[in-house]
Formats: C-alpha cells, structure tokens, sequence
C-alpha cells in the first residue's frame, strides 16, 4: 500500500516537473467580488478544495472589504484553484480570482518615488528646464 503511494507522489512529482507555467502564476490569488458576510471557514472550505492552504486574508477595511488574499503550499494548486474558482457563483456574486502581482500593487507609490528622485537628480545637476537651473544655481 505505502510503495503504491510513493509511486503514486512520485509520478505526480515528475509530471509537475515537466510543466512550465506562464510567469504570473503565483502561490498567492487575490480575490475579489467577495459577499461581505463570508465567513473564514466558509473561504477554506471553497479553497480548500485545492489544495492545503498556508492562509487566507481577508479584506477587514471598507476599502478592502469583499477581497481577500489566498495563499497555497504548492503553486499548482494555487493554479487549479484559480482556474476552476474564478466565475464562481457565491451568494449570488461572481468571484473574480486572479494571481497576485506586487508590482502591480506597488506601482502607484514606486511611479511617485521615482519622479521625487528623478526631480532631485535634475536640480543637482542643471538639467531640463528652469525649476531646475534655479535650484542648482542655490
């Protein structure tokens, strides 16, 4: 019975070796569409269907309320339960489930430090327009 198992986890192992996923999929879903009164359990019960779960984050904010961030252990489950959940009929909403990006959620905040140090590097040194030569000229 146990070599039977292990053949069987092996031969899931090899097959999952020789798959390459698109560079989005992630371990990490983000979900949106959520009905405010869903309960922790209930979103382990629909995720957990995939696969094991490290945790599951829920939206506490009124900006964030109806999201929830689902981490798997195995980025192939995270996968599965992306490909089977999104468009799932939940209380009468349907979830949206994508892959999480951090580029994405960051790059509002990375666009203004970048124009701040790109403003300072032109007044250090002289360049593009007159904001800029007063500055250098102090």
């Amino acid at each position: 019975r146990n070599s039977y198992k292990a053949i069987k986890m092996a031969m899931q192992a090899a097959r999952k070796a020789n798959v390459r996923l698109p560079p989005e999929v992630n371990r990490i879903l983000y979900v949106r569409n959520l009905p405010y009164k869903i309960t922790a359990e209930e979103m382990y019960d629909i995720f957990g269907k995939y696969g094991a779960i490290r945790q599951i984050r829920m939206g506490n904010t009124p900006e964030t309320k109806g999201t929830a961030y689902v981490v798997y252990e195995d980025i192939f489950d995270a996968k599965n339960a992306c490909d089977h959940l999104s468009g799932f009929n939940v209380c009468n909403r349907y979830l949206v489930v994508l892959y999480y990006q951090p580029n994405r959620a960051f790059k509002k905040v990375d666009q203004k430090k970048k124009e701040e140090e790109l403003s300072k590097l032109k007044a250090k040194y002289g360049v593009g327009g007159d904001a800029a030569r007063t500055e250098a000229a102090k």
